[in-house]
């Protein structure tokens, strides 16, 4: 993954979030008071939560896949540690510099792998965030309009 792919998926990831936030528009369509107009949100807050299953605090107030270490640097420096040192051995008559050399390169694939790994994951989580955000306001949606809302 490139930087630029490494930017653009961080840049979808906060809009994502700011997203999550949004609650549709809702317009008095028969004149309602805003008491009445709060009261008809409550409720449909309450139905919707109790149809679909989903709190849009909980939701949004999720926090994101950890990123800590996960050995993915050492496993790669091993593995590359154990492939240098054969290759330093049998090129060089060197094993312990084949062995450093590859202990680095193999260091640095397994960091590239774990921040690949962890950044879809991180996606993943948003991507399923935004999905049941979207069904609940679908839901709340449903119930405003029944109450003589337009929603928009």
């Amino acid at each position: 993954m490139k930087v630029s792919d490494l930017a653009i998926a961080a840049a979808l990831a906060v809009a994502t979030h700011a997203a999550l936030a949004q609650k549709p528009a809702v317009y008095p369509a028969h004149g309602q008071s805003p008491a009445k107009q709060s009261q008809d949100d409550g409720a449909c807050y309450a139905w919707a939560k109790q149809n679909t299953g989903i709190d849009p605090a909980v939701v949004a107030g999720t926090p994101p896949p950890p990123q800590g270490p996960t050995g993915a640097r050492v496993g790669g420096a091993a593995r590359g540690a154990a492939a240098g040192a054969l290759i330093g051995d049998v090129n060089h008559n060197d094993a312990g510099h084949g062995a450093a050399v590859g202990a680095t390169a193999g260091a640095v694939a397994g960091g590239v792998r774990s921040r690949r790994q962890h950044a879809a994951q991180a996606q993943n989580a948003k991507a399923d965030q935004q999905a049941e955000m979207n069904t609940y306001w679908r839901s709340y949606s449903a119930c405003m309009q029944g109450r003589g809302y337009t929603v928009q």
